[in-house]
């Protein structure tokens, strides 16, 4: 499924790609990638002739019905592993988890730093728990990946994709083998985490935010809370003072 949902891709939507041969042709290795559209982790696979294994949640494999079943074969055939949200610590540790063993295979393995898509088109800070860990697990090389347009290709919440091209630019392999066995130290999970941003601001040209992308989307949501509560409260008056 992987390479005829790939060829669809790249007919349909014709994706521009620049540093293709920064991707190695065998071993283990981390993508690691802004986040602007759910169609992310298809367009980026869909480039490249090795499989990439991005996390998904559980609940994408786990749906009842025909639906869910093809829901389901859809998630695998591109590449998509599911985690268990469940538990103390939640789908960080799992992510963790599953990536370095994706790792281990000699294969690739794909993360978002922001944690989650971006609101608004900007970069947000990376969260260290995720991409540090498994890169200083594992010794891999970390290949920053900046997606562009793709936020217009599939905008937030929109199910019919536009036919617009969107791009992709790999940067070099970041090497942080000097700090392989350090994964417990916060400092060093921020420097590494902060340096891999840097290369995805570089490549993507994004205005970078120094906040996680989580409490922009809170903020966002709580600024329009405000405005549609202070629109109510200007609709009551209104309506008051055309009653007397």
């Amino acid at each position: 499924m992987k390479f005829s949902l790939g060829g669809s891709l790249k007919l349909a939507f014709r994706p521009w790609v620049e540093g293709i041969e920064n991707v190695p042709a065998e071993g283990p290795a981390i993508l690691a990638s802004n986040h602007l559209s759910f169609s992310d982790s298809f367009f980026l696979p869909a480039v490249l002739d090795r499989k990439v294994t991005f996390i998904a949640k559980s609940e994408y494999f786990t749906s009842p019905g025909v639906k869910g079943k093809l829901t389901a074969a859809f998630f695998k055939g591109v590449g998509q592993l599911p985690v268990d949200r469940s538990g103390a610590r939640g789908a960080g540790e799992a992510a963790i988890k599953s990536g370095i063993e994706v790792l281990k295979r000699g294969e690739l393995f794909g993360i978002y730093p922001e944690g989650t898509r971006s609101p608004d088109g900007r970069l947000y800070r990376g969260k260290p728990g995720g991409l540090a860990r498994v890169a200083l697990a594992t010794g891999a090389p970390v290949i920053p990946v900046a997606m562009i347009d793709t936020e217009k290709v599939q905008p937030p919440g929109k199910v019919v994709p536009k036919m617009i091209r969107p791009g992709i630019r790999i940067g070099k392999p970041l090497d942080f083998t000097r700090y392989q066995g350090m994964e417990g130290d916060r400092f060093i999970l921020r420097s590494v985490t902060d340096q891999v941003m840097y290369e995805i601001m570089k490549l993507s040209g994004q205005e970078y935010v120094d906040i996680y992308a989580t409490a922009a989307k809170r903020q966002i949501a709580d600024a329009a809370k405000a405005a549609e509560a202070k629109k109510k409260a200007e609709a009551e008056q209104a309506k008051k003072a055309a009653a007397e």
